[in-house]
């Protein structure tokens, strides 16, 4: 069956399972999010750290971050999560451009700091960096929210939030009953892990022994309308995953040779899925937009891109 077919019966299938089950309530939904990870794809400790070269490489894609952000929303999301991507794409990842099925999979759950993932990917060689500069334009394929097949290297589209974690689960399954050595990492913000989408797939992942399953968690602090502490208390983070049979770990998502050494370290205990929380500063790099709600929702105004990109320097 080809790709397209089979994504076409899918997606078709989600649509009659919604419409005939739109009684039961949102928890066969969530297990959906789960089997259609499973269809789509079924078939189908660093030796030297150079943390040097990957904080340069940090540096520019904030600045290429920056620029982008003429446009909509979402640049101190995107700030707070580029040393984990940098690392992750130049030192962990077998890109997910490759068509091979032994590749590793990266899904961007907080969707709306896509920009650090385009710009990441542009500094990879994965997408042309000239398309960087089109980013929310009228016909450009680098939309605000990830868009599966818009450019390579994006393999779902996320956006509603709490859906990463239950497709990651269906992609981990896929790959362990098909023999595959694929790994499947996927990004959070902590404000998402609010969503009850989250454990759902997050109970199931245990369940099914997934070691092959990594979540990372954006622990930055601050959500949409304020605090995330003050919907979901912080410090117990790590307990409530442990307590879905998760090996977890906390690290400093800024400090380069960690979050390698980390992500290189996966699965942290045999045939258990494994988390990693870090703890970030939303829009790390400019100090006016550090730890500071209002730039969730600001643009950059045209007056201010040259000084935020002279301190990026």
């Amino acid at each position: 069956m080809s790709g397209g077919l089979r994504e076409g019966l899918v997606l078709s299938g989600v649509y009659a399972y919604r419409v005939s089950c739109s009684h039961f309530g949102k928890n066969q939904v969530e297990y959906l999010f789960i089997l259609y990870g499973y269809f789509l794809y079924c078939d189908g400790t660093m030796t030297e750290h150079d943390s040097n070269k990957l904080a340069e490489i940090a540096q520019k894609v904030r600045r290429d971050v920056i620029r982008m952000q003429r446009l909509g929303t979402g640049v101190a999301s995107a700030m707070s999560v580029v040393d984990i991507l940098v690392c992750l794409y130049f030192e962990v990842l077998s890109p997910s451009a490759s068509g091979e099925k032994e590749r590793d999979h990266f899904l961007l759950s907080k969707g709306h700091g896509v920009a650090a993932l385009y710009a990441t990917l542009a500094a990879r060689g994965i997408i042309d960096s000239s398309l960087l500069d089109h980013f929310l334009e009228d016909g450009s394929p680098l939309t605000g929210h990830p868009a599966r097949g818009s450019v390579p290297g994006i393999e779902v589209s996320t956006g509603s939030l709490g859906h990463g974690l239950p497709i990651a689960v269906g992609l981990a399954w896929a790959a362990k009953l098909a023999g595959r050595t694929s790994r499947v990492f996927v990004l959070h913000g902590d404000g998402e892990l609010q969503e009850g989408s989250v454990w759902e797939g997050a109970a199931l992942a245990s369940r099914l022994g997934l070691d092959n399953l990594v979540a990372m968690v954006d622990v930055n602090g601050l959500q949409g309308y304020g605090r995330v502490d003050e919907l979901t208390p912080l410090d117990r983070f790590a307990d409530k995953w442990r307590s879905f049979g998760w090996e977890t770990i906390e690290i400093d998502g800024h400090d380069h040779a960690r979050i390698v050494d980390t992500l290189k370290a996966c699965p942290f205990v045999a045939g258990k899925p494994s988390v990693i929380l870090a703890r970030t500063v939303k829009g790390k790099g400019v100090k006016a937009m550090e730890d500071q709600l209002g730039w969730h929702y600001f643009s950059v105004p045209a007056d201010r891109i040259e000084p935020f990109l002279e301190e990026l320097s």
